[in-house]
């Protein structure tokens, strides 16, 4: 799907998407990743939500979100409680969805300057 948005030069959008890519205007990536509007982390270590940990979370957590939006492919698919609890003792907010409204919902909240962190996970 195609999706177009102006953005300031300095912020990551999300041009397009599909089951086994997300297009940005400089690159395509086709391998998890976590994308804030000014960072990106490419090639993220976990494979599957199964895989997540407190380890695997750090880079998420070193960009201080307010909010982070699990990405796990065509449907959504929850960390174990555990995890879930950890985002909420640091007052952050997690939204599981599937990558389609992942992509969606980050650019919306980037557009409006919030701290939002996509991470992505690919079927």
């Amino acid at each position: 799907m195609q999706i177009t948005l102006q953005k300031p030069a300095s912020l990551h959008v999300i041009r397009g998407y599909d089951a086994h890519r997300v297009r940005l205007p400089e690159r395509e990536l086709t391998e998890n990743f976590v994308l804030s509007a000014d960072q990106l982390i490419a090639d993220w270590e976990p494979r599957s939500v199964a895989e997540l940990d407190a380890t695997k979370l750090a880079p998420i957590l070193a960009l201080e979100p307010e909010v982070v939006l699990l990405a796990t492919g065509a449907r959504a698919v929850f960390p174990r409680a555990a995890l879930r609890a950890e985002f909420g003792a640091r007052a952050i907010g997690l939204e599981v969805m599937e990558l389609g409204a992942a992509c969606r919902t980050f650019n919306v909240l980037v557009s409006e300057g919030r701290r939002a962190v996509l991470a992505v996970l690919f079927d």
